[in-house]
């Protein structure tokens, strides 16, 4: 399926303020948007200078705030950046915002080379651009600084197809082969959704980032074992909670479980030298 950036902003133009509660849903939710934050923690230095693409309502421009970083926010959606100009007046993280563009991931032609200390494309953007995933990374390469981070999540496609495997027999067999065959979700394979999407296996999210030269690769998944578990069943804090995260911590980066979460996290940095 071709990249068509109007229908992905026309999506998320619909999905309005449910981008803010997306993370909250469930308890594998809840363990997701933990384990992003702490990637970002590991990945960008505080005080750093972040380009943030597909920043939706300001989720994670929350967290970056809280690093002390300066954040220039990015998404294709004109509604999500309405609602991070308000959510970050309401929060409080607006005073980290240096400015905010509405623009596609492939072209970052407004940023000039390496004028970042890390680029942060949390949300899945990779995901949205089909063919046209190598052009994007590029140009987030392209403007991170020799030794910067780029931090990426992108949909994937066995802990996906685990959580809405109802979904996705929806169409019956064939398109539901096709969903495995080629991670993609398109109006042929997913009948119906105009939620269209590259879901990724972990192998090829992280060939992706080294055959852009990126080092240091780390990949993860972003919740494994509580996938599709519902969030009552344990508590927001207290001992079951964090034993849940310690558990999720040890089976997100374990081989066997990579692609066990609905979200693939992808870390990795722009060489020193390059």
């Amino acid at each position: 399926m071709p990249y068509d950036p109007a229908s992905v902003a026309a999506y998320f133009d619909r999905f309005g303020r449910a981008e803010w509660d997306r993370f909250d849903r469930s308890l594998g939710d809840r363990v997701s948007f933990v384990l992003h934050a702490e990637a970002l923690e590991r990945a960008v230095p505080r005080g750093s200078r972040v380009l943030e693409v597909g920043a939706g309502p300001g989720r994670f421009t929350e967290l970056l705030h809280g690093l002390g970083c300066r954040v220039v926010v990015a998404d294709l959606s004109s509604t999500q950046l309405a609602l991070h100009c308000e959510f970050a007046g309401a929060r409080g993280f607006g005073a980290c915002v240096e400015a905010r563009h509405q623009l596609d991931i492939c072209d970052l032609r407004a940023f000039e080379d390496a004028s970042y200390d890390a680029v942060v494309a949390f949300g899945g953007p990779l995901s949205y651009v089909f063919e046209q995933r190598d052009h994007a990374l590029a140009e987030c390469r392209r403007v991170v600084r020799p030794g910067g981070a780029i931090a990426v999540s992108v949909m994937s496609l066995w802990g996906t197809t685990h959580r809405y495997l109802e979904a996705v027999l929806v169409g019956g067999p064939a398109p539901a082969g096709e969903i495995v065959r080629t991670g993609d979700l398109t109006a042929t394979t997913s009948p119906g959704s105009t939620h269209h999407c590259h879901m990724y296996r972990a192998a090829e999210l992280r060939a992706l980032l080294q055959a852009h030269g990126l080092v240091d690769v780390e990949v993860s998944a972003s919740s494994a074992l509580s996938t599709g578990v519902a969030s009552s069943v344990v508590p927001a804090d207290g001992p079951t909670w964090l034993a849940v995260l310690e558990l999720e911590r040890v089976a997100c980066a374990e081989p066997g479980y990579l692609d066990a979460g609905t979200h693939l996290l992808g870390l990795a940095r722009r060489p020193r030298a390059g």
